[in-house]
């Protein structure tokens, strides 16, 4: 019989609040597998810039590229860290949403009529272009539209909304601070070891041995990405 009812006269408020706070759950269950994915990233990264510095101290002919093998995994764990922090706030965002949206209901439920919030279609704007929420997220934005508490899909940017960017050079400055917490008192001995380093062009046998090294060092990076 709900079924006939809703197929005629579509879903009842009631049904259109749980299927918005499903999908919010959704949404928060996604968010919280891939931040815990990331920390094991993190953890895995620490762990090869440590090796890395170790084998530069250990090892005077791997030095030269166990010495770049710590900047790029130092590099690394910053977008990994940054990535991070962009999911933390991304799902303070959808705790707003879904109080908001419950909010929205409730005044529905008393005055019998639901006020459209430009609030949470900023918000909403925000988290459907997340790159892990895309999918989920545009479902939740047409059951608002639906639920009449968004006006319009949420697909165009509104004003003020700017779209997160991950891609930016990472400054050595950076790359040092990272290093020297992870490092600690070795990272004085790596630098130096750094600047020691000659500049004169490389045996033959080096540079294959290098190129081996950077193809290792790339796929183990891909294997974290993954």
């Amino acid at each position: 019989m709900q079924q006939v009812r809703s197929f005629f006269f579509g879903p009842t408020p009631q049904e259109q609040k749980q299927k918005c706070n499903a999908l919010i759950r959704k949404n928060t269950r996604l968010l919280d597998r891939d931040i815990a994915n990331l920390k094991q990233t993190e953890f895995k990264t620490r762990n090869l810039i440590i090796q890395a510095s170790k084998r530069a101290q250990r090892n005077p002919s791997q030095k030269t590229q166990a010495i770049k093998e710590t900047k790029l995994f130092a590099r690394e764990l910053i977008k990994v860290r940054k990535q991070n922090n962009r999911l933390h706030t991304s799902k303070a965002q959808l705790e707003s949403v879904k109080m908001q949206v419950n909010e929205a209901f409730a005044v529905r439920k008393i005055e019998g009529s639901i006020r459209t919030s430009t609030g949470i279609m900023k918000e909403v704007n925000s988290l459907v272009r997340l790159p892990e929420l895309m999918g989920t997220m545009r479902e939740l934005s047409q059951e608002l539209v639906k639920a009449g508490i968004v006006e319009e899909m949420v697909g165009d940017m509104l004003p003020g909304d700017e779209l997160m960017e991950d891609d930016y050079d990472e400054t050595e400055e950076e790359v040092e601070k990272v290093l020297g917490e992870i490092l600690k008192d070795k990272t004085p001995q790596v630098a130096q070891e750094e600047h020691d380093l000659p500049s004169a062009p490389v045996a033959v046998e080096e540079d294959v041995e290098q190129e081996e090294s950077m193809a290792d060092m790339r796929n183990r990076l891909e294997a974290l990405r993954g």
